[in-house]
């Protein structure tokens, strides 16, 4: 095998999206031959260097993983929670692989969440670059009408910069709010919630069912699935 750029290297080991794994090397957690490498640019042999982070042998999983969720309330999307309060990992311990999750999602929301050991999907996901569609269904509250719909899918201002344009569109009306399909190509931290407020609507429930070309479906809430070649192929752009 070539030599590798050390943050693809973590990335595909599972050590965390590539992003992340940039982070890890310039704190100077990670030593390749014993020897600390801060250095971004420093490439790696697999075959025959040895990396560790924070103390521990790394190497690739025999076999990548990629599992979606159907994320319950009241669940934190992290590897872990300093109040110790219930994460997305909890649902998956019987797997003996150390997956992390892809993105986020709200604690007060629900629905799709994509858990992997594979880097490079995760950034494909992730990165504004390959501008991945994420759909959700939100009820809400107040004057959710047409002319309502299309002032927040040409987008708002938040915290200064306009939010890029979206798809928000009415699904179902009832007598206690109205079922809307969101669409977005960004995902600013509870970008939805906050530009509901703005239109003095009221989110009661918000559920993302859809990542590019993965749809939650009937997934239980609190179950999970593997992704099966198909959908992998399909989220990494790839033919069946």
């Amino acid at each position: 095998m070539s030599r590798e750029r050390l943050q693809k290297y973590l990335a595909r080991c599972g050590v965390a999206s590539r992003r992340a794994s940039e982070a890890i090397i310039v704190e100077g957690r990670v030593r390749v031959n014993g020897q600390v490498a801060a250095e971004l640019g420093t490439t790696i042999d697999p075959e025959t260097d040895r990396v560790d982070v924070d103390g521990h042998f790394i190497r690739p999983p025999r076999r990548q993983t990629t599992i979606v969720l159907n994320k319950p309330l009241g669940v934190i999307s992290t590897v872990s929670d300093p109040q110790e309060r219930i994460t997305v990992l909890d649902y998956v311990k019987d797997l003996d692989v150390r997956l992390y999750p892809v993105g986020r999602l709200d604690y007060d929301s629900e629905g799709l969440i994509v858990l992997t050991d594979d880097g490079d999907l995760a950034l494909r996901l992730t990165h504004p670059s390959h501008d991945v569609e994420k759909e959700y269904h939100a009820f809400m509250r107040g004057d959710a009408s047409p002319a309502v719909m299309r002032e927040l899918s040409d987008g708002l201002d938040l915290d200064g910069r306009v939010t890029a344009p979206a798809r928000f569109s009415i699904m179902e009306r009832r007598e206690a709010g109205t079922w809307v399909r969101v669409v977005l190509h960004e995902g600013r931290n509870r970008q939805i919630r906050r530009m509901a407020a703005v239109m003095d609507l009221d989110i009661v429930r918000l559920i993302r069912v859809r990542i590019g070309s993965l749809r939650l479906g009937d997934l239980p809430t609190g179950s999970w699935r593997h992704l099966s070649p198909a959908d992998l192929a399909a989220l990494q752009g790839k033919a069946v």
